[in-house]
């Protein structure tokens, strides 16, 4: 018996909506990196990009756990001796949520041309509004992603 490999030609790709509003963020994230792998599919293979698309919506309306949005740190480096730049979670989903959000599905994929060719189909909007609408995207629901207001 032989393996199965797609062909180039034989994925399919489909597109997603994701309504963030109220999700947890490391929960969402590794949903949606795992969407975006191809992990959902059976024809999964780890080294093809067999995954879909994805929109996320309401990017600004995340939710970090447990004050992990004071106490957790992103970092960034430009290259040069002592050019770490630090920032707070809290700080960076006040200013720019898409970019947050972005950064952490981005953790969660390969870090090759694989990666960042999975990476591209990855739509992150603040609002409730995308330009996507042409592409009939299915929503897609992350239930057990939701916060607990207790």
């Amino acid at each position: 018996m032989t393996t199965y490999t797609p062909k180039k030609s034989e994925i399919e790709r489909s597109w997603h909506v994701v309504d963030a509003e109220g999700l947890v963020l490391g929960r969402m994230a590794t949903e949606v990196a795992s969407i975006l792998r191809g992990k959902h599919k059976p024809t999964y293979t780890p080294h093809l990009d067999t995954g879909d698309h994805v929109i996320i919506i309401n990017a600004d309306k995340v939710v970090l756990t447990s004050g992990k949005a004071e106490r957790k740190n992103m970092y960034r480096h430009s290259g040069y001796p002592g050019g770490l730049k630090t920032t707070t979670y809290a700080h960076l989903l006040a200013t720019r949520p898409e970019q947050a959000v972005r950064d952490t599905i981005r953790g969660m994929i390969p870090k090759n041309r694989l990666g960042r060719q999975m990476i591209n189909k990855l739509k992150v909007y603040a609002g409730p509004a995308h330009p996507h609408g042409s592409q009939n995207p299915q929503p897609l629901e992350i239930e057990h992603a939701r916060a607990r207001i207790d």
